[in-house]
């Protein structure tokens, strides 16, 4: 089968690794000329936002999937028409990339989400109270187009363009649930997994699966959100739900991605199956993996430090390979630059509290420097 993705990433990248094992043809679509995807790949540099680029990269391809949300969605709706399977769907697709439809995507479907209101490019008319949250409408990731209005002084820096005004969450913990859908209906969610997030650069630090510490309920509006979130989306796919827990206990959707995500690395030694195993598995329609947690295991970005520029160093990296259940993850990515994510290692552990001691000393001992 000829497999086309937009994007490629090291999402696409991890997703080709995973998928070697079985017969298709892989084909990637990446403005990049040495996109992580461009030497394991049949590789095409192009941009993914340009209609007739994506038309043309997707019209000879038994079904074209994404590893990045942020492509032509309109190009996806017309390759459907021509009868090329796209996986999630356009219009699913079409719905996330844009924030504001997002948000009416949960309102509608009773999925609980922060209150909200659309802010069409000028400021007179907010009526959200302060402090609230300003999501550009299309755009964003990894934390861009996203900041906390406080006070009125923040009120300044608004960004005078279309965007969701969220109200702030009280957060205790944030969480994500990784979920799947096929083609026949079948569904499969991840176990719950805590991400922790570095404060200055506002990427995902670590993530911890499982979380054993929720309670009965919280799980159970875990388990709600995911199941309405399956049944509205009418369409296969695999999708990331980043949720917030509030100090008082109540669950909230913060966004989702369509699409592989940083939330479920650790997936690929702590579960039977990674989430890259079951986004192939959707691809082709074939029944879903089992995605059982085995032990406790938990994940560190490896990211660029800041002040280095130009070709990656891993330092400290071989005392991490000397330890044992640590796995180590490169992306093919030959320049660094400050908060670039250059790669990702993976921890396993039989406790909560050994597992955080080993993602500790994993990230005291490795820096990504340029030479």
């Amino acid at each position: 089968m000829k497999i086309g993705i937009l994007g490629g990433g090291q999402l696409g990248r991890m997703l080709i690794q995973e998928a070697l094992k079985y017969d298709d043809e892989f084909y990637t679509l990446d403005p990049a000329s040495d996109a992580p995807c461009h030497n394991i790949s049949y590789f095409t540099q192009g941009n993914f936002n340009d209609y007739e680029t994506v038309l043309n990269f997707g019209k000879d391809k038994d079904v074209v999937t994404i590893e990045i949300e942020h492509v032509n969605a309109e190009a996806l709706a017309e390759l459907e028409n021509q009868g090329v399977k796209v996986v999630p769907n356009s219009q699913i697709i079409k719905t996330i990339q844009q924030k504001i439809l997002q948000k009416k995507f949960y309102q509608k479907h009773e999925i609980p989400s922060p209150e909200f209101e659309v802010m069409d490019g000028s400021s007179d008319e907010i009526k959200m109270s302060l402090p609230f949250v300003q999501k550009m409408n299309t755009g964003g990731y990894d934390g861009k187009g996203v900041q906390v209005i406080r006070t009125n002084e923040d009120m300044k820096n608004l960004w005078l363009q279309d965007s969701v005004l969220e109200k702030l969450v009280d957060i205790d913990k944030e969480l994500s649930i990784i979920v799947a859908k096929n083609e026949n209906g079948e569904t499969k969610a991840f176990p719950v997994t805590e991400m922790v997030a570095d404060p200055k650069l506002n990427l995902l630090d670590f993530n911890v699966c499982p979380v054993d510490d929720l309670s009965e309920d919280v799980e159970n509006q875990i388990n709600v959100i995911a199941s309405k979130f399956l049944s509205a989306v009418d369409s296969p796919g695999l999708f990331a739900i980043e949720l917030f827990l509030d100090k008082e206990g109540k669950v909230w959707v913060n966004e989702t991605a369509p699409r592989l995500h940083n939330s479920g690395h650790q997936s690929q030694e702590g579960n039977a199956n990674s989430q890259f195993e079951q986004m192939y598995r959707v691809v082709k329609n074939f029944p879903l993996a089992d995605t059982d947690a085995i032990v406790y295991s938990g994940m560190l970005n490896l990211v660029g430090a800041e002040g280095h520029a130009g070709k990656v160093i891993y330092e400290g990296m071989d005392e991490v390979l000397k330890m044992p259940e640590t796995y180590v993850h490169l992306y093919g990515k030959t320049e660094t630059k400050p908060g670039r994510k250059m790669g990702h290692i993976n921890v396993l552990a039989d406790s909560r509290e050994e597992l955080m001691e080993k993602l500790v000393k994993v990230k005291e001992m490795v820096r990504v420097i340029a030479e």
